[in-house]
């Protein structure tokens, strides 16, 4: 399993993406502060991220609160198998959410472009007609 990124986790702490990002985190929430059934009987685990958890909930745009959060569920996910399942579920679901430091695809297709192409992401002021500055 890959780890969670910061700015996901940022993301999802601070209620980005409306809806779904509190949702993603009420989620997150919960899947923290379960025990499953199996394991009621045993000692809770070392690592639950619970304090993590608490910890970013207080001061939602700290990335590295958002880093500690992310390496305690990797802990956590790597010793108990349920949580790798269901962390990973969480996680195909929060990568919906727009955080900023996803990947871009630029595609150019059908025929001769005859003007500017621009590719990328996030842009910002661009004028295609500004004088030239000679």
């Amino acid at each position: 399993m890959d780890p969670i990124s910061a700015s996901l986790l940022v993301a999802v702490a601070t209620g980005a993406g409306g809806e779904m990002g509190q949702q993603l985190w009420a989620a997150l929430r919960g899947l923290v502060r379960r025990t499953p059934a199996e394991e009621a009987a045993q000692p809770p685990a070392p690592t639950t991220a619970e304090a993590e958890l608490t910890s970013l909930s207080e001061a939602p745009h700290d990335v590295e609160r958002a880093r500690a959060l992310s390496e305690a569920l990797s802990r956590r996910a790597a010793q108990d198998p349920l949580f790798h399942v269901d962390l990973t579920r969480w996680q195909h679901q929060a990568q919906h959410l727009r955080t900023g430091d996803g990947a871009t695809t630029n595609t150019v297709s059908g025929g001769t472009q005859n003007g500017p192409v621009v590719q990328g992401r996030d842009f910002s002021a661009i004028n295609f007609n500004a004088p030239s500055q000679g």
